[in-house]
């Protein structure tokens, strides 16, 4: 199976954490289940590894709140991060910041976790993904994570506005 690490967040993402559940299975037994479904060794534990980092940057994302880039900054793409994001997928994050979608500090742990992906390029529905997967964890964030998940599940039944 020729899978990448996004691949498997959004197996895991779709199947266990975007609806609660009464009971979350452990990680031992979601790599059970990835390895039987086909996926690679090394991109099961690479993909725990990333989801991992999210929890960890989510938590320094809330106790450093204050001292995060205010909503007056200009983000400024590194080499790398222009290099791996696409122009559209920098454009639409840019756009989702100026619309208030998402604050300076989702933007950055969205960047963060982008960069993060084994992915030589990243588009505009990685982003989203990625976008949802951040959101949907974050508390106050809410709004944002209906009205993205609300645009990828559009897109994925061939809905346009």
């Amino acid at each position: 199976m020729n899978e990448n690490v996004l691949d498997i967040l959004m197996y895991l993402f779709e199947n266990y954490f975007s609806e609660p559940m009464e009971e979350e299975p452990d990680q031992g037994t979601l790599e059970t289940e990835l390895l039987e479904a086909g996926f690679a060794e090394p991109n099961v534990r690479k993909a725990f590894t990333w989801l991992e980092g999210l929890a960890e940057q989510q938590s320094d994302t809330e106790d450093e709140a204050e001292a995060g880039p205010s909503r007056r900054s200009v983000r400024i793409f590194t080499a790398d991060e222009a290099h791996k994001l696409t122009r559209d997928a920098r454009g639409f994050l840019i756009f989702l910041e100026d619309t208030g979608v998402v604050d300076p500090a989702t933007r950055e742990l969205v960047i963060d976790r982008l960069m993060a992906l084994d992915s030589e390029e990243i588009d505009t529905e990685a982003l989203s993904w990625v976008l949802l997967m951040v959101l949907h964890n974050s508390p106050g964030q809410e709004g944002a994570y209906v009205w993205v998940e609300d645009m990828i599940f559009d897109r994925m039944d061939g809905v346009l506005h």
